[in-house]
């Protein structure tokens, strides 16, 4: 794989220096840096490009999990594996690396297709934490796992830090879901209530139904956004009860 400085025109390798420093990290090659935040829609756009991010995404995913887990394997020698299975699904979750991927200016600098720009693709998480891995994919090719690794873990160890003193983002349809399984044998229902909006700016509005009760509907820019946020409705209406079944609803909210 090679790439060439020239191939990147002047401003270009400016947006590139900035977000460097935005993330602490010095490419020597601005090429691998420039394809880490370069989506598939813009090269399918532009004949003249020279690839996609994906690649990239595949190994920076590998990269980001392995220095997660040496992490919190090391950090957290009181936990099973278990608990470091569940810490590490929140710390690598397109939730949190789309956040990152946001404070970092990564929505500025990204490389996008039209027809994904008039979508709204350039703020979208999923697109905004495969890039992320792709910048970790990158920095792999370009300094070595060590230098990756530390870059990981500067972003990374914050989001560690949160789901340790309970300052996380709550996946709630997970902990509504295992509560009602293990507790009532069966399952929260999802209903989709109405959307609104034109295509490229949809709202849409999840509605929660669990032992006969409903709960929403609530809002979200995806489906599960909204169905994330009417399943927090119904966590909170339960703890709320303060009863048996709000004990065993928070029982199931553990690392």
């Amino acid at each position: 794989m090679s790439f060439r400085y020239d191939d990147i025109g002047r401003d270009r390798l400016e947006a590139l220096a900035a977000f460097q420093r935005s993330i602490r990290f010095r490419f020597k090659n601005a090429s691998l840096l420039n394809r880490a935040l370069t989506h598939r829609s813009y090269v399918n756009e532009d004949p003249s490009s020279r690839g996609n991010n994906e690649r990239l995404e595949f190994l920076g995913d590998a990269v980001l999990g392995m220095a997660t887990a040496s992490r919190l394997f090391v950090a957290l020698g009181d936990k099973s594996e278990g608990d470091l299975a569940r810490i590490k699904s929140f710390v690598v979750s397109e939730d949190t690396l789309s956040d990152i991927a946001s404070r970092l200016g990564v929505d500025g600098v990204l490389l996008v297709g039209k027809g994904e720009e008039r979508s709204g693709g350039r703020n979208k998480k999923a697109i905004l934490a495969d890039a992320m891995e792709a910048v970790f994919g990158a920095a792999y090719l370009d300094a070595g796992f060590e230098k990756a690794k530390d870059l990981v873990l500067s972003l990374i160890d914050p989001e560690i830090d949160k789901v340790l003193t309970d300052r996380h983002r709550k996946d709630y349809k997970t902990i509504l879901q295992e509560y009602a399984q293990k507790w009532h044998r069966c399952y929260p229902v999802y209903t989709l209530e109405r959307k609104t909006g034109p295509d490229h700016d949809r709202t849409y509005w999840m509605r929660c139904e669990l032992l006969g009760a409903g709960y929403g509907p609530a809002e979200g820019k995806t489906k599960k956004d909204a169905e994330q946020a009417s399943a927090a409705m119904a966590y909170e209406a339960i703890v709320a009860r303060g009863d048996a079944e709000s004990e065993r609803i928070l029982s199931m909210k553990r690392l």
